[in-house]
């Protein structure tokens, strides 16, 4: 099923789509040549926005919930990344240990876990899960609604190894993005594996380093397709000491928003665009929708009622926000079902595994979707991210689309590995 794309303009994003379709031998050959350099990390998600003229990344999630969203038809392709990805890391892994979010009571992330604890079973580990949260003190099973049930364990600590009561893992999958900083209980661990490593995670990761990494990518890929790397990266501006509870700060934010309101209207006119322009601004770090706001005119600014200044000042685990991204707004110009769509794609190691559409009916083409309310459609992915079909007219095959999806989001992968690699607090540094 090809997502209805409502737009006249579709011109530019056939003709990308038809520039990767005919580069594609090019294109994976860069990425192989790419991930002989670089280590990917270890799974991701990427939501994507296509306005039509542009197709970008707007977040990249390192710990991706969601996972119970793919399809059955997905999950082969999920079970062989996830192989190759502990072959690479640990080739006699016999235990995972498997480390979820503390909110330990919504069924529906617990889902999400439950079909991690699938895929990595599938992949041949014996994979248990251990909570980090104070709340779990001793073995507690949650039923889910589909029927299935996870026992959470709570996570010993020995001096330098973390585990479970009888279970002794050479692994540690964190899908926990750490966003009220790192907990002692996973510092300092030695002879085992801890996927992803701990400056993944959101007390140290910063939204406009990613962007700047990927910046960097783009203009390389751009290179490659000889296109302007605009229409795969959306620009952004950053403001560090911002107080929304407090109106100050905002001197830096306005003109910020100003400044990169100028620079889309000017591309806008040198591609013909009809279309508003707009910023967002999110918390640099952080995620689940938290703390984001559109601003389509810097006269907004002036006037934050209250209720957005709160909404704005905290985000998850109640970490207040000081740190901002104000980052180009991509429109959606997918459609589902008459609901305003975007794609988000899966992968594991350098792999696409799969995706799906998020789906929100009561919000506009320049609006945030990952808020309550939104709902999920599994995507074709399954069949059509590795297999593009040449000849088929741009803008109509499906797995044409997702192959471009695929690209894009291995993009914004790639660019996580770059981030990753220039924070790395043990990295060597040569003088």
């Amino acid at each position: 099923m090809v997502p209805h794309l409502i737009t006249a303009l579709t011109g530019p994003i056939n003709e990308l789509e038809q520039r990767i379709l005919d580069s594609m031998p090019a294109i994976e050959r860069w990425f192989r040549l790419e991930w002989m350099e670089h280590t990917p990390p270890f799974y991701s998600s990427v939501d994507i926005r296509n306005a039509g003229f542009k197709l970008a990344p707007v977040d990249t999630n390192l710990y991706p919930g969601g996972w119970n969203n793919l399809t059955p038809e997905m999950l082969p392709l999920a079970v062989q990344a996830a192989m190759a990805a502990i072959e690479k890391i640990c080739p006699e892994a016999r235990n995972l240990l498997l480390i979820p979010e503390n909110h330990t009571r919504n069924t529906f992330y617990l889902s999400n876990v439950a079909q991690l604890r699938r895929i990595f079973h599938m992949a041949g580990l014996n994979v248990r899960i251990g909570s980090i949260s104070p709340e779990i003190k001793k073995n507690t099973t949650i039923e889910l609604p589909g029927g299935e049930t996870v026992t959470l364990e709570p996570v010993i600590r020995s001096k330098t190894r973390l585990g479970l009561k009888d279970f002794d893992p050479c692994t540690i999958l964190l899908n926990n993005d750490l966003s009220a900083g790192i907990p002692g209980i996973l510092e300092d661990i030695h002879e085992q594996y801890l996927l992803p490593p701990l400056h993944a995670g959101w007390s140290v990761r910063r939204k406009s380093k990613h962007f700047q990494s990927y910046e960097e990518v783009s203009k390389r890929f751009g290179k490659l397709l000889g296109i302007d790397p605009w229409l795969i990266n959306p620009m952004f501006n950053q403001c560090g000491q911002v107080n929304f509870a407090e109106s100050s700060g905002m001197d830096c934010l306005t003109s910020n928003v100003d400044a990169l309101l100028g620079k889309i209207r000017r591309k806008y006119k040198e591609y013909g665009i009809k279309e508003k322009p707009f910023v967002v601004v999110k918390a640099d770090n952080g995620t689940y929708g938290m703390g984001i706001m559109t601003v389509r005119d810097v006269k907004e600014l002036e006037d934050l009622n209250r209720r957005t200044r709160n909404k704005m000042s905290v985000i998850k685990d109640g970490q207040e926000v000081s740190e901002v991204i104000i980052q180009e707004g991509v429109l959606t110009n997918e459609r589902m079902h008459d609901a305003v769509a975007e794609p988000v794609v899966y992968m594991m190691d350098r792999y696409v595994v799969g995706g799906f559409y998020r789906v929100h009916a009561e919000r506009g083409v320049d609006e945030n979707l990952n808020a309550p309310g939104s709902s999920f459609v599994p995507l074709a992915f399954d069949q059509s991210t590795r297999l593009p079909q040449p000849g088929a007219k741009p803008g109509a095959s499906a797995p044409n689309r997702f192959y471009m999806y695929g690209v894009i989001g291995r993009l914004a992968m790639l660019a996580a590995s770059y981030e990753l690699e220039a924070t790395n607090p043990e990295a060597e540094v040569y003088e």
